[in-house]
């Protein structure tokens, strides 16, 4: 398959890097996972906020957050008045964010605190979206449950089919994207973890750049997955459904605005991949534009 490449367009320098995380009953985990995030983005001195949104929680995951602000400047709680959901969640911490970058992260510490930096780095070489994918040579996954792996692998197939993509873990949560391209996803209408397949899919659909690095996930090692494959599965058909309807019946009208520079050439112009870009499993990382519980899934 020729997949169509972008090269990054000419980069707004980033500002600040919101780091948004939902989190609901992670009372035994949320401190670590800010306190190792905000350690390793001081050390790259990379400048953040991190926006945790308590998501209806019955633990003690407020109290935590709040005695963790104390010590922690770069810490911005808030809770989701309602409804609630993990699609909810992330839209309020988007809503609510001031960075012109975004990295939306898990609570249970399964996400490598320095894939955010790389992450950044990537962001601000000129990239709107950077995609983490744990099946390709260099990423890894460490305590999967084996049943989880199987659904994940037969949805991302489907997936990578009635898209014509080669990225290979749309699923996962853990990704990274420039303020205009959140922008120009709207409306996000996913209140659940199919948020985590609406975002990727409209940013390629739309014309966004975009960049697949390898990272390595782990299992939580406290506390309980909240998605439900049998609650979930109907939910990401519809979302994937909805955007490839865009993709092939909506001529255009949701694309990303073209960028002229001064001597009048469109930036980000579509080439065609050599194969060893394009081939999977070459360790390369894949640079292309386009066109849980949850936990199942990502």
């Amino acid at each position: 398959m020729i997949q169509p490449i972008q090269t990054p367009s000419a980069a707004t320098p980033l500002t600040l890097l919101s780091v948004v995380i939902p989190a609901r009953d992670e009372a035994d985990c949320i401190a670590s996972t800010v306190e190792h995030l905000h350690l390793e983005l001081r050390l790259h001195n990379v400048p953040h906020e991190i926006i945790v949104i308590d998501d209806g929680s019955t633990d003690d995951t407020w109290r935590v957050l709040t005695e963790l602000q104390r010590t922690d400047p770069s810490l911005r709680p808030m809770q989701n008045p309602g409804p609630h959901g993990f699609g909810r969640a992330v839209i309020y911490g988007l809503d609510h964010s001031a960075g012109d970058a975004i990295v939306i992260m898990m609570a249970d510490e399964s996400d490598d605190c320095r894939d955010v930096v790389r992450y950044w780095d990537l962001l601000n070489q000129g990239h709107d979206c950077v995609f983490g994918s744990r099946f390709m040579t260099g990423g890894g996954v460490i305590d999967y449950p084996r049943l989880k792996l199987c659904i994940n692998r037969l949805a991302n197939s489907f997936i990578k089919l009635i898209f014509r993509l080669k990225l290979n873990d749309t699923t996962n949560a853990f990704k990274a994207y420039r303020r205009t391209v959140i922008d120009g996803c709207r409306p996000l209408i996913s209140p659940h973890f199919n948020l985590t397949v609406e975002l990727p899919l409209k940013a390629i659909v739309r014309g966004y750049t975009w960049k697949v690095i390898p990272i390595t996930w782990r299992n939580r090692r406290t506390g309980a997955p909240k998605l439900k494959i049998k609650e979930m599965g109907s939910r990401y058909l519809f979302i994937c459904l909805y955007v490839w309807l865009e993709k092939y019946f909506s001529r255009g009208d949701y694309q990303k605005p073209a960028t002229v520079p001064a001597d009048g050439r469109a930036l980000g112009s579509l080439r065609e991949a050599p194969a060893s870009e394009s081939a999977p499993g070459t360790g390369a990382a894949h640079e292309m534009a386009g066109p849980k519980s949850a936990d199942d899934l990502r």
